[in-house]
């Protein structure tokens, strides 16, 4: 078959369209974009659960940020993920004879004299010393950070108008289970902060939420959950709460869209991969809890992204 010059231009365009990929499907932000909190702090810029991390999270636009608290040998609150000192502090150097170094083995005065920040510079977690987006005023200034306590974090958060998750961590024992409520419900009520706008409180420990609801129903309360949770529905709403905190897998994005537009809210963690944060803010999730709340931030300013 013979074909006119036309006809092969044709053909050739017919072709062509065939052997094209299909183009990809491109996820446009919604109207409300959920909320970027910022893990244990600025974690990626900062020293996680200092000040230092909360400052930064706050200037580069997180909407809320998230800290750990566990309770020290003479019943006080601190900002502390691990159950060991000895990975975000000197303590090693300092109390070389308290192997393993647990937190509630140490007085408020003893933690108070480790050095949190300069971890942070020595391993640079994740990688942004390198990357040149910490500045050397800033890495200088972590040297000798401390470990804050909670009043110090929420008066930080009061006079910021800002907005934290408040993380109970599991105690080891019933009295301090005992204080790490009642403490938590006390100092947000002394601080002016029960009124549900300023501070959460969440936990993989669900009786503290419980006790904490029962003791403060103005305190909201978020159940947090490596795992799925059948009937959540009805779970949460007897725990006194919407919420519920679950790992970034736990339920894929279209189960939690299934939830959110039945009445469930979600802050799920900890997420830092842009596709995901997408595919979750389609989903309808209330908020997203990462390490790099400054490429989240910039993430949802960017139109029609």
């Amino acid at each position: 078959m013979k074909y006119s010059p036309l006809g092969l231009i044709i053909l050739v365009l017919a072709l062509t369209a065939c052997s094209s990929p299909a183009p990809t499907k491109e996820l446009n932000m919604p109207t409300i974009a959920p909320l970027v909190i910022a893990h244990r702090g600025a974690r990626s810029l900062a020293p996680e659960n200092t000040l230092a991390a909360a400052r930064q999270a706050l200037a580069v636009g997180a909407d809320m940020w998230e800290l750990d608290v566990s309770v020290t040998a003479d019943g006080q609150l601190v900002i502390m993920h691990d159950d060991t000192l000895d990975r975000t502090s000197d303590v090693r150097q300092v109390f070389p004879g308290r192997i393993p170094w647990r937190v509630w083995e140490f007085t408020l005065i003893e933690i108070q004299q480790l050095d949190c920040g300069s971890w942070f510079n020595q391993s640079d977690p994740f990688g942004q010393i390198a990357a040149g987006q910490v500045s050397a005023d800033d890495v200088r200034a972590y040297v000798g950070e401390p470990t804050p306590t909670l009043r110090q974090a929420l008066e930080f958060t009061r006079d910021n108008h800002w907005r934290v998750n408040v993380e109970l961590k599991s105690q080891p024992n019933a009295d301090l289970n005992r204080i790490i409520v009642q403490e938590t419900v006390t100092l947000i009520h002394e601080l002016g902060m029960d009124d549900g706008q300023q501070v959460v409180v969440s936990s993989f420990d669900h009786d503290y939420l419980k006790a904490i609801h029962a003791a403060n129903p103005q305190i909201p309360i978020q159940a947090l959950t490596n795992q799925k949770i059948p009937n959540l529905a009805s779970y949460l709403a007897a725990l006194g709460t919407d919420t519920c905190n679950p790992k970034a897998g736990v339920w894929s994005p279209q189960e939690l869209g299934e939830f959110s537009n039945a009445g469930i809210h979600f802050n799920v963690w900890t997420v830092n991969d842009e596709g995901l944060i997408k595919e979750l803010a389609q989903a309808g999730v209330q908020g997203i809890i990462t390490d790099f709340p400054q490429t989240m931030v910039a993430l949802f300013q960017q139109p029609n992204n």
